[in-house]
């Protein structure tokens, strides 16, 4: 019997929706949008994961479970109190240039929690893995562009092609360049010399793989287990935070 109140897929999830009351209840963003809305549908989402938490049944048969669907309606009630799918343009359009510093980290932690909630189904379809790295998405990624760090000559910003959406990277591996394939945690955002990084390269620390295999989007194929270790690190700290 799989152990449902272990599973870090729960985990993670049950994280990203405390880390976004939280940034809700502190944010300051501007515009037309529900506030009180967002902020009560999330605090709903809770008892769907607890109900998950001590159902005892296999990953697959979770994802198809109604709390996993009452979870995926949350997220599109949020987003439409947001303001629609083009929420963060729209905020982002509120505030001058140099304001968009201090919303930008928000904004990403928003990002994650709507993506960790949407990718919940197919994270769990990948079966019984007791393993912190299942709590994130790992996914195929292209470089599209890569500058240096305004603030710092150690860290280079890659803007990392998902296949549907991009994200942004920041890392301290100054070999990187454009069209490099690599695999991508799309880990909770943290705030690197004044930017926003929302993931992690795989194999950081033993250096960043760059020729992965795979489908943009998709989940990376061939990949050492060692080079998920600072992942697997980054997501069993999260959790305990």
């Amino acid at each position: 019997m799989w152990d449902t109140s272990k599973d870090y897929r729960l985990k993670v999830a049950e994280k990203s929706i405390e880390q976004f009351i939280r940034v809700i209840e502190g944010s300051n963003l501007r515009g037309s949008w529900n506030k009180k809305q967002v902020k009560l549908t999330a605090k709903n989402m809770n008892p769907d994961i607890q109900t998950l938490y001590y159902s005892y049944v296999t990953p697959q048969e979770l994802a198809k479970t109604p709390q996993v669907d009452n979870l995926l309606k949350s997220v599109d009630e949020i987003i439409e109190n947001l303001g629609g799918e083009d929420y963060s343009k729209k905020f982002l359009s509120e505030v001058s240039r140099q304001e968009r510093e201090k919303i930008e980290l928000p904004l990403s932690k928003i990002k994650f929690f709507i993506n960790t909630i949407r990718g919940l189904p197919d994270r769990l379809m990948l079966g019984e893995i007791n393993d912190p790295v299942i709590g994130v998405d790992i996914k195929v990624g292209e470089l599209v562009s890569v500058s240096k760090h305004p603030n710092t000559d150690t860290l280079m910003v890659c803007n990392v092609n998902l296949g549907q959406r991009a994200i942004t990277v920041i890392t301290n591996d100054l070999t990187v360049k454009d069209n490099d394939r690599v695999g991508v945690a799309l880990l909770p955002p943290a705030e690197l010399m004044g930017l926003s990084s929302e993931g992690m390269f795989l194999g950081a620390g033993e250096g960043i793989l760059k020729d992965v295999e795979g489908e943009l989007g998709t989940l990376p194929q061939h990949i050492d287990v060692k080079a998920l270790n600072e992942t697997r690190n980054f997501v069993d700290q999260y959790i305990k935070e």
